[in-house]
């Protein structure tokens, strides 16, 4: 009897000890199973955040200097875009071209004498300022030697297509030996008065200033040329100013007309009708020597 008892205490024990350790494996089991679930929950935390993270909008990039791009104008709504505004318009947008003035300034610092002309017109000045026609120099009209050329503006040949126009010029002398009274006469007069007398000149105004006009005209079976001449007396110096047309070849060759002769020289006046002299504070050289001989002084 004592035997079944000592077998019934140590299976008992056993009983025990196997319960003790089911429970604690069930126990540690449930931890393991909670720290798992736990760590599943976390990362699916993290990964929904970092999904959140990569759909959250990012600001445009807009450059300041240079112009408003694509990405900029389909930007999000919300987001600020504060330097648009300093890119309105296209760094490659072409400058306004400027017209250029129809007229040019020409201004000649030894006879203080300056005038406008069209810009399609040829300036020539100094030794080859001379005018001519047909290879002829066109004669000043000073009753005294001593005149020189300034400067000769000559009007394109192909000013007055169809027509018998060769060449037109406007061109400006000056002599300083010419006194005030001989500046208002002329070496040669008019004759083109159909009763062959001399045409005295006359006085007109160009502009604001009051001159006085006389002209030339010689002709051949070819050629005809006109010289208008004009006289002016400023600083001393006596100003001429000459307005010539030069024709040739009407009735002669097929298909031409006549040109408006008045045109011309009204497009020439122009020219003229722009000069200007700055006033000097030369003494004339006429008047020095009038003034010489007057006190006996040679």
């Amino acid at each position: 009897m004592a035997t079944i008892q000592k077998s019934t205490s140590k299976s008992n024990s056993n009983r025990i000890n196997n319960t003790i350790s089911g429970t604690t494996l069930s126990s540690w089991s449930r931890q393991q199973k909670f720290a798992l679930i736990a760590c599943f929950a976390l990362l699916g935390l993290l990964l929904a955040l970092s999904a959140c993270s990569d759909q959250s909008p990012k600001p445009a990039l807009v450059s300041v200097s240079g112009p408003a791009t694509a990405s900029s104008a389909t930007a999000p709504a919300g987001v600020p875009v504060t330097a648009s505004t300093t890119a309105v318009a296209p760094a490659t947008a072409k400058k306004a071209s400027r017209k250029r003035p129809a007229n040019v300034s020409y201004s000649d610092p030894n006879s203080r004498v300056s005038f406008l002309y069209p810009r399609k017109s040829a300036l020539t000045s100094g030794e080859k300022a001379q005018p001519q026609f047909a290879d002829v120099d066109v004669p000043m009209n000073f009753i005294q030697p001593g005149g020189s050329t300034v400067a000769t503006v000559t009007l394109p040949t192909n000013s007055y297509p169809g027509t018998d126009f060769e060449s037109a010029f406007f061109s400006v002398n000056v002599n300083r030996n010419v006194s005030e009274q001989e500046c208002s006469h002329f070496a040669f007069v008019d004759t083109s008065n159909p009763d062959g007398e001399p045409v005295d000149a006359e006085e007109v105004t160009v502009g604001s200033t009051d001159m006085e006009r006389t002209s030339d005209f010689t002709a051949s079976a070819l050629n005809q040329a006109e010289a208008q001449y004009y006289h002016s007396y400023n600083n001393g110096s006596c100003y001429e100013y000459v307005l010539g047309l030069g024709t040739g070849g009407y009735g002669v060759k097929d298909g031409i007309e006549p040109v408006n002769r008045d045109e011309v020289f009204a497009r020439l006046e122009k020219i003229l009708a722009t000069v200007t002299i700055k006033d000097s504070p030369v003494e004339p050289v006429a008047e020095q020597a009038a003034t010489g001989i007057a006190s006996g002084k040679e």
